[in-house]
């Protein structure tokens, strides 16, 4: 007998403001960002382990639109995590080919069908990298004349392992990228094996260097906030400036940009210094000193972005929470963008704190991530990793009072706003 009742219903997708969002920087040999892996988590997820949810994922992928691949990415690639569901559903199509790589998990069992859907997908313009790749298989090869990215999770691989691995595939053509690449030695291993490029947050991690010296734009810089500090006259200010050609000109490129939000085009540095203020001019050298005066402009800094971002979250987090108050998101600017200055540097936060002086507050955040300050602070950095945080998300935002709507708002915002400073400084 034929029931002549309705199905269930399938169940409406999730909002994608229902998911953390996370994006991990991806660099080349030369330390230029040149994609973002977007990693998607329930936001009622409370798992201590948590691993990439791929439900999480075909919903984001699904409301890719409503995301808005811009605001997320800016101009650079995104790695997106799929399994065979995804790669198999037409909503994949829902992504722009020019723009995202979707990422094959190792889980996934390499059948006829996931071949022939992967060649399918690459004739239109599709991209595709294999993920945790720890051995070479039969099943593998089948995959390997469709992919352009070999990832290989070096977390735990013996240097001797690694090497033979690398080995294995250096003669295929493929794009190899280290994954999980946590310190300088680590990058410097891969780099000479032959790795073309590499995710893991080695370049944020602080190397404590005697005898370090500031670049000389770095220098003026300094000295500029220095005079800040000092409040002295516009001309003092205007005429530091003119001592490092280079930097005046980062300058004006940063303030013609729309996340200044000046309607008149700025041409003078006198007119810069007038239109922006004492306060704007403060937070523009700090961004500034990110900048890297050795590399072309097409190159982008990952430090200066994840700088920045953190500095734009913090304080759009604290206009959320007190509205109104200039001063306090001020302050939360200035923690999140000091809260790497020991890796810019090469010293450590204590002894940069003794030559920029701050109030007590900061202090107490950059050095022991206490306050109000330091718990925004640590929330950002669990979202950096997510993979390894992720059971902390929860509890940190309800310290700070915020919904997950409230940080998803916030971050997309910092992010378009990092990237587009990103792009000219």
């Amino acid at each position: 007998m034929v029931s002549d009742t309705n199905p269930d219903p399938v169940p409406p997708l999730p909002r994608v403001e229902d998911f953390f969002l996370a994006r991990q920087p991806i660099l080349n040999r030369n330390q230029a960002l040149i994609a973002y892996e977007l990693l998607f988590r329930r936001a009622s997820s409370t798992q201590a382990n948590v691993t990439d949810d791929l439900s999480a994922t075909a919903s984001v992928i699904a409301h890719a639109t409503e995301l808005g691949m811009e605001n997320v990415i800016g101009a650079s690639l995104g790695f997106f995590n799929i399994d065979a569901v995804v790669l198999m559903s037409d909503f994949v199509k829902f992504l722009p080919p020019q723009k995202v790589i979707l990422e094959i998990l190792e889980t996934v069992e390499v059948t006829p069908e996931v071949v022939a859907r992967v060649a399918e997908l690459s004739k239109v313009g599709y991209q595709f990298a294999l993920d945790d790749v720890i051995e070479d298989t039969p099943a593998l090869r089948q995959l390997l004349p469709h992919i352009s990215i070999v990832k290989i999770d070096i977390a735990g691989m013996s240097r001797d392992t690694l090497a033979r691995l690398f080995d294995r595939f250096k003669g295929t053509g493929k794009t190899m990228l280290a994954e999980k690449v946590e310190t300088i030695e680590e990058f410097k291993f891969c780099l000479n094996l032959g790795f073309h490029y590499f995710q893991g947050y080695y370049f944020a991690r602080p190397v404590i260097m005697a005898g370090k010296k500031l670049a000389p734009s770095q220098m003026v810089i300094i000295q500029m906030m220095a005079q800040l500090d000092a409040d002295v006259d516009t001309v003092v200010l205007e005429r530091s400036i003119k001592h490092d050609a280079a930097l005046g000109l980062t300058l004006l490129r940063l303030v013609n940009t729309p996340a200044v939000g000046v309607v008149q085009r700025i041409d003078s540095l006198k007119q810069a210094l007038n239109v922006l203020g004492r306060r704007q001019l403060y937070r523009w050298l700090q961004i500034m000193l990110y900048a890297e005066p050795d590399k072309t402009r097409r190159a982008i800094s990952p430090l200066l972005l994840m700088a920045s971002a953190r500095g734009k979250l913090l304080e759009l987090m604290t206009q959320k929470l007190n509205p109104g108050k200039s001063n306090m998101a001020d302050v939360a600017f200035t923690v999140g963008i000091m809260s790497l200055m020991d890796t810019l540097f090469s010293l450590p936060m204590e002894e940069i704190l003794k030559h920029m002086p701050v109030a007590a507050e900061v202090r107490s955040a950059l050095l022991s991530r206490e306050g109000m300050f330091g718990d925004m602070l640590m929330l950002v950095e669990c979202l950096e990793k997510i993979e390894e945080s992720g059971s902390t998300l929860i509890p940190a935002l309800e310290k700070l009072h915020l919904s997950n709507d409230d940080l998803y708002e916030v971050q997309l915002a910092a992010y378009e706003w990092s990237d587009s400073i990103a792009q000219v400084a």
